[in-house]
């Protein structure tokens, strides 16, 4: 794939995004579909209260046309085209059904962990049974090494780990303004990268759809922001990550990619460890971006050092996959 080609891909993406937003934040809003906020989160998020949220139909709508057209365009409508399509689509319905219901009802909880987590292992092993019908293989690569180890039968049960882990991830990470719409994309765009390393045309493509989607996005979703994407943006932005790392072989690579999700992950486990253990936190409030907000870090701020961080762990993932 030349870089004109990616290029016309992150275009076309972008386009549909900013074309779309105009149009929907409007509707969202007439809906009333506004965001309820945490009575017992940092109080600068209180104004944010009724801002249009479910925003992440403008870039679902988006990846989706821009991955269809670009694939029949050139003739790559595989499988994997076909699984990543049905994990962004089916986590990201599973976000929409608990985004409605947080609307509906008016109350900050949607639907309960039980129901979003069978709903995700549902889709995860639709998603392996597909990948199974080609010649997928269930080994798992070792960053920054040659070694892998394949897990046989066993992969079917880290396949749905990974994606509901990563899924549930990058929802934890989705707590200021263009947080997740900018860690994402530049993860994308790494791994779209690495896809064009190993010729994996047909995950580029949907890669650089989604980071262009997200750009688009983002000048609507930027501090001070005029939509929310959602969980029905995140669960299915988190899922897809994850199935993007496993078709091009480097599982675990997002550990170090991905490594924002993982820091914000960890912080909430931490912190609930510790107060059932001790009765004592670890911090101010997890997830740790609301650390540093309490700390006295504006909230632009907390956003600018985490995509820092974020395009700096992202190079050091592709340049890996380079120099290897």
């Amino acid at each position: 794939m030349t870089i004109a080609t990616t290029i016309t891909i992150l275009a076309i993406s972008f386009s549909i995004s900013v074309v779309l937003a105009p149009f929907l934040i409007p509707l969202l809003r007439r809906l009333k579909f506004g965001q309820s906020i945490r009575e017992e989160g940092p109080k600068s998020h209180m104004k944010k209260a009724g801002t249009p949220t479910m925003g992440g139909i403008i870039f679902l709508i988006s990846i989706i046309a821009t991955t269809v057209i670009v694939g029949n365009l050139y003739n790559i409508m595989t499988t994997h085209t076909i699984v990543m399509l049905l994990v962004l689509c089916g986590f990201g319905l599973i976000g929409f059904l608990d985004d409605g219901i947080k609307v509906v009802f008016k109350r900050n909880l949607g639907l309960t962990s039980l129901q979003k987590l069978v709903g995700q292992i549902i889709i995860s092993i639709l998603s392996f049974l597909l990948l199974r019908v080609g010649a997928f293989q269930t080994t798992v690569s070792i960053p920054f090494t040659e070694w892998s180890m394949d897990l046989g039968i066993i992969y079917v049960g880290f396949l749905i780990f990974w994606l509901v882990g990563f899924s549930n991830a990058v929802n934890l990470t989705d707590g200021l303004d263009g947080l997740v719409a900018g860690t994402a994309s530049i993860a994308f765009t790494a791994f779209g990268v690495i896809a064009l390393f190993n010729e994996q045309i047909d995950v580029a493509v949907f890669a650089f759809a989604v980071t262009g989607a997200l750009l688009g996005f983002l000048i609507f979703n930027a501090n001070p922001a005029k939509v929310f994407m959602g969980d029905t943006g995140s669960l299915a932005l988190g899922g897809s990550l994850a199935l993007v790392s496993i078709l091009v072989k480097e599982e675990l690579l997002l550990l170090i990619i991905g490594l924002i999700f993982v820091i914000e992950t960890l912080s909430v486990i931490l912190q609930v460890a510790s107060f059932k253990l001790t009765g004592k936190r670890i911090f101010k409030m997890s997830p740790i971006h609301h650390h540093f907000e309490l700390s006295g870090w504006s909230e632009r701020k907390v956003v600018l050092v985490f995509w820092f961080t974020a395009l700096i762990v992202a190079l050091i993932g592709v340049l890996s996959e380079a120099l290897l």
